[in-house]
Parts: C-alpha cells; structure tokens; sequence
C-alpha cells in the first residue's frame, strides 16, 4: 500500500516531470495564447491533436523501454543501466543550460513558427515536435530514477503528480503568467536537478566498475561506511538515494566521479551565463 515513506521515494521523479512538464505547458500556453490573440482559436484543436500525439508516443516509448530493461540480468543489465545513467545526465545537463540560455526567447521563436504555420497540419506539427522532445527526455530521465531508487510504479505516481502540478502552473501562465517567478524556478529545479544527474554519473561508474570485473582495490573500497540510522535505512535514506545519489557504503570511485561532474558544473550553473562587453 502506498503511503508517505513511498510519496518522499517519488522526489526524483517528482521533480523531473515537474520540471519538464513545466515546459511543456509553458511551450502549450504560449501557442495557444498566440493563437487566441492573433484570431486563430480554430486552430486550437490542431495543437492539441500534435500535443496528444507526441505525449503517446512517448508513452509507448517509455513502456517499451522499461519492459526491456526491466527483462535483463547480470552483465548486460549492468550495461545497460550504466548507458542510460550516462545518456540520463548527459541529456539533462545539457536541458539545464539550453533552457537557461533559450528561456527568454522561447515565446517569440514559438510564435514566429505559428506565423509560418499556414495549416493546422503545420501548427499540428510544431506542438507535435516540442511535446515529443520534451517527453523523450522525460522518459530517459524517468528510466534513471527507477534504476537507481524507487520501484517502476513509484516512479510513475511520482511522475504523475510532477504533470498534474506542472499542468496546473502552464494554466496559471496561460491565464497570466507574469504572476509566476520563472525564472527562480528554473534556477532552483535545475540546482537539484544538477545533484540528481551528479548521482547519475555515480551510478554509471558503479554499474561499469561491476560490468568490467573490478571487485577489489583502492577506488573500490568504501569511502565511508554507515551501518544504522537515518542515513542508513528508512524513508529519509530511500529519498536521498533516489534524488542526491547517496550511499550508505559508496565506494571510492562513485564518490570521485560524483563531485568531479557536480562541482565544475554546478559553478557554471550558479555564476549564469557571461555577458558580453559592448563594443
């Protein structure tokens, strides 16, 4: 039975599909404000048509994968649990920046697109584009907090309550979104978002360090041991582990490659983008 232990296991997935379904409805209400405003509202149904379609296929996507994934053992389950973890914080950090560098042009490169848009079939297809791009990167993420915390069903509730909340605030925008501080949620979801994909990378190392054979040495040795309490078992271990990477007997090498992605990262992140000196 689900109850609040398995509500706090759903933080990393929580907040991933907080995070993408954010944009996915910021990506939704600025189509379909544009539409309204420049007289087009029957063009509406073609947007939600691209939007459903892409929000489908991504769902046969994510289940195929899961079902495959979920049918592998030993080495090649390793493998492939390290290649998504890789593929997971690649993609990611990668999303972090582009929406932080892109954010404030969305709205006017979407509404350019509409302009050119000159059938529901095209209109179909760019909500169809910018729903599947941000779906197929929530899968993969998704994919990643199952491997390295919670249970695929806790997973998918976590998630579920992300897109409800996420749909909610794209209404909020839709209806008036200068209300909402976006620019602070960005800066705090990608800050844990970097701390989860840091947890990734220490994953990945784990699962190729078992897959390659190397059982015994320094870097495989426990950078610490805790052995009872919080820290060690119980909700508020379960939800560490799934959203921050941690690891009750982390070995070395997790540990190093952990803080050798976060903390260059994390810097760039938090000091923002340079700004160019006017010539």
């Amino acid at each position: 039975m689900l109850g609040v232990p398995n509500i706090q296991l759903m933080g990393a997935s929580f907040l991933i599909t907080l995070r993408e379904g954010l944009e996915i409805a910021l990506v939704l209400a600025i189509l379909a404000g544009y539409l309204v405003k420049t007289g087009r509202s029957h063009d509406l149904a073609a947007m939600w048509k691209g939007t459903f379609a892409a929000l489908a296929l991504c769902l046969i996507f994510g289940v195929a994968i899961h079902l495959a994934v979920g049918g592998l053992n030993g080495k090649v389950e390793q493998a492939t649990e390290g290649v998504i973890a890789v593929a997971a914080a690649s993609v990611l950090t990668w999303m972090i920046f582009w929406m932080r560098e892109n954010a404030r042009n969305l709205g006017a490169e979407l509404r350019s697109q509409v302009d050119q848009a000159t059938g529901a079939k095209a209109l179909a297809a760019i909500a169809f584009v910018a729903v599947f791009r941000e779906g197929l990167e929530t899968a993969l993420f998704l994919l990643g907090a199952e491997t390295s915390s919670a249970s695929g069903a806790k997973v998918v509730l976590g998630g579920l309550i992300g897109l409800a909340i996420s749909g909610a605030l794209g209404y909020l925008v839709y209806k008036g979104g200068n209300r909402l501080n976006l620019r602070a949620f960005f800066l705090v979801t990608g800050v844990m978002l970097i701390f989860f994909a840091a947890g990734l990378v220490g994953k990945a190392f784990h699962e190729l360090r078992e897959l390659f054979g190397f059982e015994s040495g320094w870097l495989v040795e426990p950078a610490w041991t805790v052995t009872s309490g919080p820290w060690a078992e119980g909700t508020f271990y379960d939800f560490m582990k799934g959203l921050f990477g941690w690891h009750k007997e982390a070995e070395r090498i997790r540990v190093i490659t952990y803080f050798l992605y976060l903390v260059p990262i994390m810097t760039v992140f938090v000091r923002g983008p340079r700004k160019k000196i006017a010539t």
